[in-house]
């Protein structure tokens, strides 16, 4: 009997209302808009904003809230909110009839994962970190699968290792084209390009010991030193002022649209170590010198620039040790060393996965194909 093709359903995409959440589940969103899958994302009213900034994605809000270091107070609310986000996306499921939801972890993404448990749908969640998630440890004995973007992901029983997929991170597609970017040779003649991104919304204090170390450095290296750097924006205006201070050419912004672009231009990077930051970083192929926040939830952060420094990539610098005695060491060190620079970017590369999207949309094949088969043979 010829197996009859049945339309592509629907799938919601939950994620937390931060870029580290809300990236990877619009890269993925493309490949399964690609292959004809309806897609809603359910995050909270900080992912709508950022969602609307980057896709067209029909995007819902639904009620949430963190309970991790709150009072009693705030637990309750945040508690209720949860609550009343899971009824919200319970009729989203009831309305719209989704056959997956795909977490992609943060409190926001907890409603759309309950909706999806009480509909009795398939629930599959990807990791970004080395560190499973409060948010999705809550779901992980009822997942199908698990897609983690480091090969080792802690907090994860064991008894679930046959339903662990490594996919790596998926990707914007902007990341792509950066890939294309050969890594720039170090030439006396030419400058030494040094990006600094802080993650989302910059870090202080990147501003505070970046020109500061390089004011340490002697003129004749310092003078071929161009600086790209992601500030905070009530420090941007202090921040250029202290590079032209020091005769060093930067751009300081808050945001660079061409972000991946500026990052492939670059010798060496400083920076967070945010999941989707050394995600892009490994993807496009570049060292680092990482500084993970040290009030990431469980540390997770540290966790991931471990990683990445142990395959070789790049170097960790704890927050607490991040002086500029210390970073201006390590940059004439390796300013001085085209051999280590070159190692580390080669590393970087070989660390990065470019094909995380593609991995996941046939996890979600699959699961859809299995369950197709299964509805067909209880017709017959």
């Amino acid at each position: 009997m010829k197996k009859s093709i049945l339309p592509k359903p629907h799938i919601f995409l939950a994620a937390g209302g931060t870029g580290g959440h809300i990236f990877p589940a619009e890269a993925l969103a493309s490949e399964l808009i690609s292959k004809g899958y309806k897609l809603s994302l359910l995050t909270d009213k900080r992912g709508i904003k950022l969602s609307k900034a980057v896709s067209n994605l029909s995007t819902y809000a639904v009620r949430s809230g963190g309970v991790s270091g709150k009072g009693y107070l705030g637990k309750a609310i945040s508690l209720i909110n949860i609550f009343i986000g899971s009824i919200q996306a319970l009729f989203l499921c009831v309305r719209m009839k989704p056959k997956i939801v795909v977490g992609f972890g943060g409190y926001a993404c907890v409603p759309a994962m309950v909706a999806g448990l009480l509909y009795r749908i398939n629930l599959v969640i990807h990791e970004q970190n080395a560190v499973l998630g409060r948010a999705n440890r809550l779901f992980i004995s009822s997942v199908r699968k698990l897609a983690i973007s480091f090969e080792k992901c802690s907090h994860v029983p064991k008894i679930l290792d046959e339903n662990i997929v490594f996919t790596g991170m998926p990707l914007r597609s902007s990341i792509a084209r950066a890939y294309e970017v050969e890594y720039p040779i170090l030439d006396p003649s030419r400058k030494i390009v040094l990006s600094v991104f802080g993650g989302s919304q910059g870090a202080t204090v990147f501003s505070n010991v970046v020109p500061s170390a390089l004011a340490k450095i002697e003129k004749n290296l310092r003078s071929r030193i161009k600086v790209i750097h992601q500030s905070r924006p009530e420090d941007i205006k202090r921040t250029k002022l202290a590079y032209r201070n020091i005769e060093i050419d930067a751009d300081v912004e808050s945001f660079f649209n061409d972000a991946p672009m500026r990052i492939a231009s670059s010798h060496l990077v400083i920076c967070r170590a945010g999941a989707s930051t050394i995600a892009e970083l490994s993807a496009i192929g570049r060292p680092a010198i990482l500084v993970p926040y040290k009030y990431a939830v469980d540390d997770h952060q540290f966790f991931n620039a471990k990683a990445f420094e142990e395959v070789g990539g790049g170097w960790l610098i704890k927050e607490d040790h991040f002086t500029s005695f210390v970073l201006e060491q390590k940059l004439k060190l390796l300013f001085s060393d085209q051999g280590s620079l070159k190692a580390a970017q080669l590393a970087s590369r070989g660390f990065g996965k470019r094909e995380a999207s593609i991995k996941i949309a046939e996890i979600i094949d699959k699961l859809i194909d299995t369950e197709d088969t299964q509805i067909e043979g209880q017709s017959t």
